[in-house]
């Protein structure tokens, strides 16, 4: 893979006509993104090639955590991600499984889960549920500034997509971040989120401004 680097580089082709999805993660530790299938962006991916992934890989009881598909679940959530790297429930899958087994490394994932992301970034570096996942992920493992950086970086690329938002706010009432959380779930509802949950959670917290919530000018 570094050959045709150099031999890009030195024969004047622009490097940036090289495929991303076919480099090599982190220098080799997390694998080449290329694939015998896909890779696919998961939010262009065709219905007929999703399907085929979910079916045999993706199963409710894959996502659920019940039982491997094919193998162990860490084997089939696994060739799940290498097809599309930025399948968002996927990717939490995995760390939910990393989390369930106390490992970084699930049984019969070829990489961690830190790997996961960093493909599906560099696959899908304008994706920001990707940098949502990951921010709340690295929170339930107790790096606070690694996961704020995540999602302020999720913030940056922005979305608006109901469902983003609504993430991303709960993603920073779990960081207690509040007044982020506030922000991005007032988002999401005046987009018609239906749930009431996040709210719910602001207002049990005293973190929901009773003031935005009145007619302009009114007071008390």
């Amino acid at each position: 893979m570094r050959i045709i680097m150099i031999f890009l580089v030195a024969t004047g082709i622009a490097v940036a006509m090289y495929p991303v999805w076919a480099q090599e993660v982190d220098g080799g530790a997390c694998g080449s993104l290329q694939n015998a299938f896909g890779p696919f962006d998961y939010r262009k991916v065709p219905a007929a090639s999703l399907h085929m992934v979910e079916s045999h890989h993706f199963t409710p009881p894959v996502e659920t955590l019940q039982h491997g598909q094919e193998g162990y679940l860490g084997g089939d959530i696994g060739y799940t991600l290498r097809a599309i790297p930025n399948h968002p429930r996927a990717l939490l899958a995995m760390t939910r499984l990393a989390q369930r087994e106390h490992t970084e490394q699930p049984k019969g994932a070829p990489y961690p889960v830190r790997c996961w992301f960093d493909r599906a970034i560099m696959f899908a570096p304008d994706d920001p549920m990707v940098r949502v996942l990951y921010g709340n992920y690295l929170e339930t493992e107790g790096r606070r500034a690694a996961a704020l950086a995540q999602l302020e970086r999720a913030e940056s690329i922005g979305s608006d997509d109901v469902n983003f938002q609504y993430d991303l706010g709960l993603a920073y009432f779990k960081a207690k971040v509040y007044d982020k959380a506030e922000i991005h779930a007032r988002k999401a509802y005046a987009l018609g989120f239906p749930l009431p949950g996040l709210r719910d959670m602001l207002i049990s917290a005293g973190k929901w401004s009773a003031v935005a919530d009145r007619p302009p000018g009114t007071s008390n």
